[in-house]
């Protein structure tokens, strides 16, 4: 092999560089771990996908997932963003392309859905991989640290600052209102001194988000990972995911069908929109989807020999 093709896409917008850039290598047979690693530093996205066969025939595809610094094994945006760029295709590894797609990740099997408008792919929905995880509490004082802010301003009438996961960990904190979400400013050593302490899946991220009062479930939320070399990160389904089944689980009903709604990347200047339902039956947090549209950016080729 000596070149690689690619396509780009920003995913959870309509709007062309708006949104979460994805780079997706719709056919990386061959690669090694560390090409795919060079590769994904090399893009300098949040994350990039390559896909490969599936190790069950009755799926669609293997899809490996890396950010700048490392594998992941799960996120939402890079899923929304493949299942787009293959829904595309005609077939993928000799089988036609149907509106169900069922993806081999490492955090488990991701289920996609495409919606078609006049027979192209709008947009996708995945299914999270892993049921609702809830970790440690995280003291106030660290998530602060973090983004340069007065400890006061994080909200703890909800929840206290903790680990959440569907697949993916992540710290969510809410912050008292959106001055305060806009004033808050990654730090390097505070991550640092955040990741010596805590225990999670892959380099310490943190997602803060504000709820207004009188439309809670449409949030407001930035995303910081700069341990992973994403000073911010622009759409965040594997984090909207954690933190909507989270504040599900903490309703009093037992069964609830609960949609939401989570706008990020505002202050970067490339707004996303994603979407969310989750699930509750007799007390327990049973499924989470999450939805988004794509818009075609980019293709091109990768030179991988002289």
């Amino acid at each position: 092999m000596n070149s690689l093709s690619y396509i780009t896409v920003d995913v959870f917008t309509s709007t062309r560089f708006e949104g979460n850039p994805l780079a997706v290598m719709a056919d990386a047979r061959g690669l090694s771990d560390a090409t795919m690693q060079e590769i994904a530093a090399e893009f300098g996205y949040s994350e990039v996908t390559f896909v490969l066969p599936p190790e069950k025939p009755e799926n669609t595809a293997r899809v490996r997932i890396f950010t700048p610094t490392m594998e992941v094994p799960f996120a939402g945006h890079p899923n929304v963003g493949t299942a787009y760029v293959l829904g595309q295709q005609n077939e993928i590894f000799g089988r036609a392309i149907g509106d169900t797609l069922r993806f081999e990740e490492k955090a488990g099997l991701v289920e996609v859905a495409l919606q078609r408008s006049e027979d192209r792919v709008t947009s996708a929905t995945i299914r999270a991989p892993q049921s609702l995880e809830i970790g440690e509490t995280i003291p106030e004082a660290v998530i602060a640290g973090c983004v340069s802010i007065d400890p006061a301003a994080i909200r703890k009438s909800t929840h206290a600052p903790v680990f959440a996961s569907v697949g993916l960990n992540f710290a969510v904190a809410e912050l008292e209102s959106l001055e305060a979400l806009a004033a808050a400013s990654p730090s390097l050593n505070g991550f640092q001194a955040a990741a010596k302490t805590a225990t999670c899946n892959h380099d310490f991220s943190l997602f803060l988000y504000v709820r207004p009062a009188a439309t809670p479930w449409n949030i407001r939320a930035r995303m910081f990972a700069p341990l992973d070399n994403v000073i911010e990160d622009p759409a965040t389904g594997s984090a909207s995911a954690a933190l909507s089944a989270y504040l599900v689980s903490l309703l009093p009903e037992t069964d609830v069908s609960q949609h939401v709604t989570i706008e990020q990347g505002v202050e970067m200047g490339r707004r996303s929109i994603i979407e969310l339902d989750v699930v509750k039956k007799v007390g327990i947090v049973t499924d989470v989807r999450i939805s988004g549209s794509c818009v075609p950016i980019m293709k091109g080729e990768i030179i991988l020999k002289d």
